[in-house]
């Protein structure tokens, strides 16, 4: 019976040279390096005041007015437009701005792929599937494990996720990348009586899939994760759920992990992932909550 830890976990992650920093934060923004570029976007969780009075940077990301999101870049013309290459524990992998804040990888997920690296020690057959799995960080470092599945809604990640394995010379690494709607897919997965020894996803708050399909993650994640628990035995290794952006607790996955795990060994653990600014006594500014289940066999 999967035991559920009750204490909270912080998984911190403090960049990596010449990939990803947190240089500074506050008053409602955050000042980030990718590469040799830095930039300025909106956090609302950062409600003290920034270290620095000036923050140079190639762009500023300006929300909307509206709580639900929206918003644009203000960037230096010198930026390159095709955007430039970032390289973590051997993958490397695009950045750019997108219309949605984001760079088209998430820096605070770097723990986490160490993560699963530690839970696959050892292995080189193993099967794991990466559920909205946007630009295939995760799943080109899953690949040295063996064979991934890389599932997507949206085809310019899925085209994106397959250029950074070639930029990263995996191209020929076996992993599947599909074009498809995650809770369809792992639905289909169960009646086929598939298998996995690690499920890595990390749904939004909403989205559509590729036919118009409606996600609404405290509607349809119950589902989903049970979807996820049956494409699991005893001799798997892990499930990691992150959310972002939700009025929720971490226990409240947790506990759902829990309930729906029981008859697996192993443990089921949740918490926080952060960022820590560099620098001596460097905050540490939050990004989601997480729960994750792992079984060391």
């Amino acid at each position: 019976m999967a035991e559920l830890k009750r204490n909270p976990i912080l998984m911190v992650g403090e960049g990596w040279e010449g990939g990803y920093r947190l240089l500074d934060s506050g008053h409602g923004r955050k000042l980030e390096s990718f590469g040799p570029y830095s930039f300025i976007r909106p956090e609302p969780q950062a409600m003290w005041t920034p270290r620095e009075a000036d923050w140079p940077a190639m762009g500023e990301f300006i929300p909307g007015s509206d709580e639900d999101g929206g918003g644009r870049w203000q960037l230096d013309p010198s930026l390159p437009g095709e955007g430039w290459q970032v390289n973590w524990n051997g993958v490397s992998f695009t950045a750019q701005p997108t219309p949605f804040r984001h760079l088209q990888f998430f820096p605070d997920m770097a723990p986490v792929w160490e993560w699963m690296r530690v839970q696959l020690a050892g292995r080189e057959d193993a099967e794991t599937l990466n559920l909205f799995g946007y630009t295939g960080v995760g799943s080109l470092a899953l690949s040295r494990h063996g064979r991934v599945t890389h599932v997507d809604a949206s085809k310019k990640s899925v085209a994106q996720a397959r250029e950074n394995a070639a930029i990263s010379g995996m191209e020929d690494r076996p992993i599947r990348w599909l074009v498809d709607d995650a809770a369809k897919f792992a639905a289909r997965e169960v009646r086929r009586e598939k298998r996995y020894d690690g499920i890595i996803l990390d749904p939004p708050k909403f989205g559509r899939g590729p036919n118009g399909e409606t996600w609404r993650l405290e509607e349809n994640l119950p589902g989903l994760l049970a979807d996820c628990r049956k494409l699991l035995d005893q001799d798997s290794r892990f499930l990691f759920l992150t959310v972002y952006a939700v009025r929720m607790s971490s226990l409240a996955l947790a506990g759902l992990m829990e309930e729906l795990f029981r008859h697996l060994p192993g443990v089921v653990e949740h918490g926080d992932l952060a960022v820590q600014e560099t620098g001596e006594g460097g905050r540490l500014l939050p990004t989601a909550i997480f729960a994750r289940w792992s079984n060391s066999g």
